[in-house]
């Protein structure tokens, strides 16, 4: 039995809501992957904050259509394709799935659209490279904490400082005051 009209409009709304609460979209494509494995790619994803599309590609033109930064994905619209859709941290997002294509060696990606720009495979790898939001945050923690560190030790070493010119000098004068 073939999917109703109502199936097919509710598949196309869950996308476009899908597609609301993402930041980028990277589109591979799946031959030969099997169902164990998209579920494998799916949990490596969710840790991220990503998830894995896997849809009609008649599905997503008509998702895409009202949206002006998607519609550059139609250009990757052919064969099998499943969609990642990055939310917040793009790069674990893809990060996880370069982690997954190592092991399968099964996916080729096609490309990405982030803020309705083409990306191609190269760019996409790229943004991976990135550090992750986790990364960032440790990397900036550590360089306020460095700052407040040496501002704490500055400003220990003034009044450290002072009392050793007045103990040089007091001892200056212990030493003359002797020798006269």
């Amino acid at each position: 039995m073939g999917r109703t009209l109502e199936n097919k409009k509710e598949i196309v709304s869950n996308l476009k809501e899908a597609l609301d609460e993402s930041q980028m979209t990277v589109v591979i494509d799946y031959k030969g992957v099997s169902v164990a494995e998209i579920t494998d790619l799916r949990n490596r994803l969710r840790q991220s904050g990503a998830s894995c599309v896997v849809t009609k590609n008649t599905f997503m033109r008509r998702a895409i259509a009202e949206y002006e930064q998607w519609q550059p994905m139609e250009e990757f619209l052919k064969d099998s394709s499943a969609f990642l859709l990055l939310k917040d941290d793009l790069s674990s997002g893809i990060k996880a799935y370069r982690d997954f294509q190592k092991a399968t060696k099964k996916t080729v990606l096609r490309g990405g659209v982030l803020e309705g720009k083409v990306l191609n495979e190269e760019e996409v790898k790229a943004i991976g490279d990135l550090p992750s939001k986790e990364e960032l945050i440790a990397q900036i923690a550590g360089a306020i904490n460095s700052l407040a560190t040496k501002v704490a030790v500055g400003v220990k070493e003034v009044p450290a400082s002072i009392a050793r010119g007045i103990q040089a000098y007091a001892d200056k004068d212990n030493d003359s005051g002797e020798a006269a």
